[in-house]
């Protein structure tokens, strides 16, 4: 039995993958820290793996493409409708992995590097015309790590950002 599509639910530190076979019987449930993913991939042949897109989903795009699988970002408005029973990790990835195998879903585009540091300029520059202190997702904002917004299908957050509580500049 081969794994065909796998769904990987991202976090911090542990990701979880759920994978199924042509038939959608699952055949994998696995936790694994940030530092096992790339090798976990590496060691399984080419399939379908779908992610909740945001800012992180697309550097992941980018080291899990690299390894000769196919990647598909799904807005989480979308996955959310798949989610069986309590909201967990595992059971998020297993939503994620039937969205990814829904020949009608609609896939969110990878972001490269360079989109995302223009986007993160951009935020930034809005939170800067505002007055206000960049929140702290900001200032770990590189390339290699994702971008300032959590989420990465809005256009440049103002109504997004301005659910955080900003700080006054002093």
């Amino acid at each position: 039995m081969k794994v065909v599509i796998i769904g990987l639910d991202l976090a911090k530190h542990i990701f979880q993958a759920h994978g199924v076979d042509a038939e959608g019987r699952p055949l994998l449930r696995k936790r694994l820290r940030r530092s096992q993913v790339a090798r976990f991939f590496a060691n399984l042949p080419p399939c379908v793996v779908g992610m909740e897109a945001c800012c992180g989903a697309h550097y992941w795009n980018r080291v899990i493409g690299r390894l000769g699988h196919s990647v598909r970002l799904i807005a989480p408005q979308f996955v959310k409708t798949y989610v069986k029973s309590n909201k967990n990790d595992a059971n998020d990835a297993e939503a994620i992995c039937e969205a990814a195998g829904r020949p009608q879903m609609r896939f969110v585009p990878a972001k490269s590097v360079e989109q995302q540091d223009s986007h993160c300029t951009v935020c930034g520059a809005a939170w800067s015309a505002r007055g206000r202190n960049w929140p702290t997702r900001f200032v770990a904002c590189w390339p290699n790590t994702g971008s300032c917004c959590r989420n990465m299908s809005a256009n440049c957050g103002t109504a997004y950002h301005s659910s955080w509580r900003m700080q006054p500049t002093s």
